[in-house]
């Protein structure tokens, strides 16, 4: 029989809103030692069961709902989880991707749990230590469901912040189950070819959730001129040039990022030589291109949650403005500024306000057009606002202020 544990008042209130994390406070403090991935029942002070929960003693959420009804915790229950997952999918937009999310933890109610496929293999990654205690029962459900060539797995280390800006993420993932992949791995997404890694790094080198959003951005660009900042592994910048953009100058601060850019020009016969590779500070690049006069018609940024480089520390929040306002130096009336977040504790109240700021600092006006999110393989609860984390807006710029007279 699993163990009970009393919450407060407060994170009653929240479970009974339907929120599906407890985080420590006062009252978890007092609970006797939980294993991690112990499967457990969260009560009030009166004894009334309010959820089923797995434990994650050492974590600021100590504890994920699986559900909020009494739950036996197996194999039954948990392919049963995968198979309604994986039929969501089935009712998602997926024509022509092979990569795309399988499971989206709190989202499938899986809390802490993601699933990606890439092609005919799987990456698990895990946001709670408290799946590590189930990881066997996990990896056979999948096998059993999905039947994929091999499983990867990578458990997000502490810290990711740390190591991803001192360059020292290095491999991170393993395979768990069935045959080895040969890296890098071609997989298909709106009918482009991409190259992914799923041991290498803290990502795979393809951001799924702007699948959707890509597609759309193919839709605006051809015979454009376009500016990506923020880079990665250029994906955007492979759909412009795909789509007919007349020149895309792709900016990252990582080198090497911008190599494997190339190498995603080339699987898709795309020629490297007739674009742009700038690697450097996206500030320092934008003050760059000013200087030098030129000019973009759609100016793409989607910068990480923060960015730590020689020359500056980028935040979200707070540098979205200073962003914009010097993007729009580079772009004419009626160009296209398309800005995106997938700060989590940014909501798109807030990140409009910080374009708003970046305007009328760069004294310009701009229309937004269109307002997205991630695609359907990334559902949420509407009970969870955290869930619904990617802000993505495409805008025209207005007329150029006057120069003095």
């Amino acid at each position: 029989m699993a163990r009970s544990f009393v919450v407060g008042p407060e994170t009653v209130r929240m479970l009974e809103l339907g929120h599906p994390w407890v985080i420590a406070d006062r009252h978890t403090k007092r609970w006797a030692q939980a294993r991690a991935g112990e499967v457990a029942a969260l009560t009030d002070q009166s004894g009334r069961f309010l959820a089923t929960a797995l434990m994650d003693p050492g974590d600021r959420v100590v504890a994920r709902v699986l559900d909020f009804a009494p739950l036996r915790f197996d194999g039954p229950w948990l392919r049963e989880r995968l198979s309604q997952a994986q039929a969501r999918r089935r009712q998602a937009d997926l024509e022509d991707s092979t990569a795309y999310r399988l499971v989206n933890g709190e989202g499938d109610g899986l809390p802490g749990l993601v699933v990606e496929r890439y092609g005919d293999f799987l990456l698990v990654q895990l946001y709670s230590r408290a799946w590590e205690a189930h990881l066997d029962l996990l990896t056979a459900a999948l096998a059993e469901i999905v039947r994929p060539t091999g499983i990867y797995l990578k458990t997000r280390p502490r810290q990711t912040r740390d190591l991803a800006a001192k360059g020292q993420t290095g491999k991170l993932g393993r395979l768990v189950w069935g045959k080895q992949a040969r890296f890098p791995l071609r997989v298909s997404e709106n009918g482009l070819t991409f190259l992914v890694d799923l041991q290498e790094g803290l990502h795979s080198g393809l951001f799924l959730d702007q699948r959707r959003n890509r597609r759309d951005f193919m839709n605006r660009v051809a015979g454009r001129t376009v500016l990506n900042l923020f880079a990665f592994t250029g994906a955007f910048s492979v759909a412009a040039a795909a789509s007919g953009a007349s020149q895309v100058t792709s900016v990252d601060a990582a080198g090497a990022y911008l190599e494997r850019a190339e190498e995603n020009f080339r699987v898709n016969g795309l020629d490297p030589s007739a674009h742009e590779f700038l690697t450097g500070d996206c500030f320092r690049v934008l003050d760059e291109l000013v200087r030098a006069g030129r000019r973009f018609e759609t100016v793409l940024m989607d910068p990480p949650s923060f960015s730590t480089t020689r020359q500056s520390r980028f935040t979200t929040r707070g540098g979205t403005s200073d962003l914009v306002a010097q993007s729009l130096r580079l772009l004419p009336p009626g160009g296209l500024l398309i800005c995106s977040s997938n700060h989590q504790k940014v909501d798109l109240a807030d990140f409009l306000k910080e374009i708003r700021r970046g305007a009328l600092q760069g004294g310009r006006d701009l229309r937004v057009l269109a307002t997205y999110a991630q695609p359907e393989d990334f559902p949420y609860p509407v009970t969870f606002p955290e869930g619904r984390y990617l802000k993505y807006l495409v805008m025209e710029a207005g007329a150029e202020p006057r120069a003095p007279s």
